[in-house]
């Protein structure tokens, strides 16, 4: 559901991957077995690439700043981000001779388990008087893997007087004392709750920002801020695949926030971005998301 009035412009900053998503998986593998899945979508991925996507299809002048994946999935991403309408002067090939990076995705009932290979840096590099030329308001980083790898990132963006958010994502090896101090630069985090946990295991002590988002899957979304504490519940929805439900909650979310709407309105829109998502094979496929935004709207 876009908004009736100007967006702000949006950066997201990431890995972007190509995602092979296996559906309707009966179980994980085991070593010496096959399993086999009811579905298949091939697609762009990665937490960068699909809240970039939700916030175009919100209404945003969205663009992403990322390396597309090496032959052969070059063409088809670089039409996945056509056809989501995002800008993507910010991004660049990988070079040449690297290992593409995918993600294989296996949709188990209402989660899901990746593999993933990346290579390389997660993106080129700009400076913020590249956000200044694209009048970007907010920037967006897809891990904090990425924020610990690039750490100017924040200059940079204040640099820019752009607001800034972070998702968490996963990495078994996170550094928990290189993390924390970054964290708590920018404006808005957005971990779930298994990301949380693995953050406090790993030594990073809480308020993690000034305000951050706790993100529940179907039990909803808690927000953290001044010692406040906000919750909504999620939404119903029929679950095909979880993949970038978190990266779709980032982008209704920061849509609300970016237009100074209530915590407890950002935290709503962010439930209903979610719901959307889990309903396809995939994080993101712009003509299902309208088709259920307008129905949720009639409601």
């Amino acid at each position: 559901m876009t908004s009736s009035g100007p967006q702000k412009r949006t950066l997201c900053v990431g890995r972007l991957y190509c995602d092979l998503i296996f559906g309707g998986v009966p179980r994980l593998p085991s070593l010496g077995t096959e399993i086999f899945a009811d579905g298949l979508a091939i697609r762009a991925g990665g937490g960068a690439y699909i809240t970039a996507a939700h916030l175009s299809a919100l209404g945003h002048a969205s663009s992403l700043a990322a390396l597309l994946p090496n032959a052969p999935f070059t063409d088809l991403i670089e039409d996945e981000l056509s056809h989501s309408q995002i800008n993507a002067n910010f991004c660049k090939r990988q070079p040449h001779g690297s290992d593409p990076q995918i993600t294989v995705a296996l949709a188990v009932d209402s989660d899901r388990a990746f593999i993933s290979r990346k290579s390389d840096s997660a993106f080129a590099d700009f400076e913020a008087r590249d956000l200044i030329e694209h009048e970007i308001d907010h920037v967006h980083i897809g891990e904090v893997s990425t924020l610990i790898e690039h750490p100017d990132l924040i200059e940079i963006a204040r640099e820019a007087s752009a607001s800034l958010s972070l998702d968490c994502g996963w990495d078994d090896a996170l550094d928990g004392s290189a993390a924390a101090p970054l964290i708590a630069q920018v404006d808005v985090f957005l971990p779930n709750e298994i990301e949380a946990q693995h953050l406090r295991a790993c030594g990073v002590s809480e308020p993690f920002a000034p305000l951050t988002i706790v993100k529940r899957g179907p039990q909803g979304a808690t927000a953290f801020k001044n010692g406040e504490t906000i919750s909504r519940a999620g939404l119903r929805a029929d679950v095909i695949d979880t993949t970038g439900a978190g990266d779709a909650f980032n982008a209704g979310f920061l849509s609300a926030w970016l237009e100074g709407k209530s915590i407890g309105a950002c935290l709503d829109q962010g439930n209903m971005q979610g719901a959307a998502a889990v309903q396809v094979l995939g994080g993101f496929a712009r003509e299902h998301f309208g088709k259920w935004a307008s129905a949720t709207a009639a409601q």
